[in-house]
């Protein structure tokens, strides 16, 4: 009898386990599925069709410093229990919040053009209208933030981004050269001006500003404490091996594909990555791998996006900001900040504004903030942490010199993005 007992209990302690598990992973899975949005699937196949294998060793060596830059919100979300706009509006100053806050806001709306246009893009591979596609997404992604609870939002937001999962078959089907990719890895063109631009869009494309934002107010609405740290230190680990491998595997799809042949065929919509895989893994199979990932990669990115945005602004605000409350007097602002932020990129999509120029502005854009955020990342890590949850030793000057570089790709890419405009 007190053997059936002991057994019971360990049964329970592990169900509870499992239960915490769940309970504190998310965060760091969604965001970094957002990540691989359509814009960076678009250019991690630009990459492996311009470059071959030897795009596959920069997308390794992003993994770290995704990593590390995102653990930092980790804590400061965690141990503060306030967003990233907020501890620059209290730490910094109201001037300093809304430069972060306006550039922010620029580049979501960027951002979300960049979603709904992935969207549409897939509905028109199967000869869907976009007057269909666009607005479903919409209704959609404003329906899942009204479910009054920030657990439920997650949960559809990874369930949604799973589908980029659906790509891996792609590469199963190609069947890459091992030989040839190991000769990739231990190539490195760093005197091509071209390559090393490729490589600069990668980082953008990897580490997005908005991420820190996005991410830093999930473990708040999420209610985590100091103990869940290490737990969803894990998560956020596992959500950068999940979200580049899912670069990886683009970049080595085309690499094998495209890459190896002399087409100079234009990578620039989802219809033209379709095509391109067509005449290698027939044209339905190509339709709908290329349609899940993408769609899958568009719905989540802007799920994210919308909330980065909305909270990064209402915290600068001194909003009420959280998606465990339903729509009231109080929440108003937030709501309506989040549904506007869709509707203006949908709108925007439908009415064939002039988006070239403006998708170039939004790049531009990036290229400023990304610099601007990691360097307010890295000062309030150092200011306004307790000393026993801050960076120590070797592994605070390899974090810091990591984004230094990333900055320093940040600013460079300023200059020819800037020329092309």
């Amino acid at each position: 009898m007190e053997k059936v007992h002991i057994s019971g209990e360990k049964n329970l302690l592990k169900k509870s386990a499992n239960y915490h598990w769940l309970k504190i992973w998310g965060p760091g899975l969604i965001v970094m599925l957002a990540d691989t949005d359509a814009g960076c699937l678009i250019t991690a196949a630009q990459s492996g069709a311009q470059w071959g294998y030897t795009m596959i060793l920069p997308q390794l060596l992003l993994i770290p410093v995704l990593y590390m830059a995102q653990e930092m919100t980790v804590r400061l979300g965690i141990v503060t229990h306030k967003g990233h706009g907020e501890l620059i509006r209290e730490n910094f100053g109201t001037g300093w919040a809304w430069l972060s806050a306006g550039t922010l806001a620029v580049s979501a709306i960027g951002a979300l053009l960049t979603e709904f246009i992935g969207v549409a893009g897939v509905g028109e591979l199967f000869g869907i209208s976009k007057w269909i596609t666009v607005p479903i997404a919409t209704i959609l992604l404003v329906g899942i933030a009204f479910s009054g609870s920030y657990r439920r939002v997650e949960r559809a937001g990874i369930g949604i981004g799973l589908a980029e999962l659906a790509f891996i078959i792609a590469v199963i089907m190609i069947r890459p050269n091992l030989s040839q990719m190991v000769q990739g890895l231990m190539t490195i063109p760093w005197r091509h001006s071209s390559y090393i631009y490729l490589v600069a869009a990668n980082v953008g494309a990897v580490i997005m500003p908005w991420m820190i934002f996005y991410q830093q107010g999930a473990v708040i609405d999420k209610n985590l404490n100091a103990d869940s740290i290490k737990k969803e230190r894990q998560d956020t680990f596992v959500g950068t091996l999940v979200t580049q491998g899912i670069m990886l595997v683009f970049v080595i799809a085309f690499a094998a594909t495209l890459g190896t042949s002399s087409s100079s065929e234009s990578l620039s919509s989802v219809g033209d990555l379709a095509g391109g895989l067509a005449p290698f893994i027939g044209s339905m199979p190509a339709k709908i791998l290329i349609g899940a990932s993408i769609l899958g990669g568009s719905l989540v990115a802007a799920l994210v996006v919308a909330l980065a945005g909305t909270w990064g602004i209402t915290e600068v605000l001194n909003w009420k900001h959280s998606l465990n409350e339903p729509l009231n007097r109080k929440t108003a602002g937030f709501y309506i900040m989040y549904t506007l932020a869709h509707v203006i990129g949908a709108v925007l999509v439908l009415a064939n504004f002039e988006l070239v120029n403006m998708a170039v502005a939004v790049e531009v854009m990036n290229a400023l903030l990304l610099p601007i955020v990691l360097g307010f990342l890295l000062a309030l890590e150092a200011k306004v942490l307790p000393k026993k949850y801050c960076m120590q030793g070797m592994y605070k000057w390899i974090v810091t010199t990591l984004c230094v570089v990333v900055m320093v790709f940040g600013i460079y890419m300023i200059g020819p993005i800037a020329h092309l405009w």
